[in-house]
């Protein structure tokens, strides 16, 4: 049996509030194979996004373990954590975060230049390409609709061909047609780069896309909800 690219046991969230202590996921214990495609389900404030977190290092487990392509990120430095998703992970959000003083050409080469990627404005342009964005490569955050932000959020995540996707809620700011295009190109990721694609939707129809459901309900794994 292969090792799991991504493997958690017992992974607990815990966040101080001004009403104190907070427990966001409580006990998590899944594990996700290479090439994998799994949807994250469940009502709002039950952790989904916070467990996508976890996955990605970008929210540190305070109890439990969390391994992702061969590290324990509960005992890593936040910079190797930050070369870690650099090179091996791409993250998409329901929100953009795209530079806005960076064309969506610069938005998606910077980091492969930041990774020292000796082809990133070839990788760039072909990204662009892909997702139907060539014609507009040198136009501004502020100049592009949701749907084309969205896409240049997906070629910036698609270019350092990741191992791992993960995508939170992805198409939750995006009319239907354009949230459908951009489901479209995220599977499409695994047949291209053979990554491996975490997904948390509201979209029963998105979430039976995947090869595996998983949901949530109260920061714990309750398989009812996906039955």
């Amino acid at each position: 049996m292969t090792t799991p690219l991504l493997s958690l046991k017992d992974a607990t969230l815990r966040l101080k509030g001004n009403a104190g202590e907070i427990t966001i996921l409580q006990g998590v214990t899944l594990e996700v194979r290479k090439g994998e495609t799994l949807g994250l389900i469940g009502p709002s404030g039950s952790g989904k996004s916070s467990l996508l977190m976890l996955m990605g290092g970008l929210e540190r487990a305070t109890g439990g373990s969390v391994m992702a392509l061969g590290h324990d990120l509960t005992e890593m430095s936040e910079d190797a954590l930050a070369r870690l998703r650099r090179d091996h992970m791409g993250v998409v959000f329901q929100s953009f975060h795209l530079i806005p003083t960076m064309t969506a050409f610069e938005n998606v080469a910077t980091p492969l230049e930041l990774a020292g990627a000796p082809d990133a404005y070839e990788r760039a342009a072909q990204e662009l390409e892909v997702v139907g964005l060539s014609g507009r490569a040198e136009h501004y955050p502020s100049q592009l609709s949701g749907g084309e932000q969205q896409r240049v959020a997906l070629a910036r995540a698609a270019a350092p061909r990741p191992d791992l996707v993960l995508a939170d809620e992805p198409t939750g700011n995006l009319d239907t047609t354009n949230g459908k295009a951009i489901v479209d190109m995220l599977f499409d990721l695994r047949s291209r780069h053979g990554s491996t694609l975490v997904l948390v939707t509201h979209d029963p129809a998105l979430a039976a896309r995947c090869d595996r459901v998983i949901g949530l309900r109260d920061g714990r794994i309750d398989e009812s909800i996906a039955a």
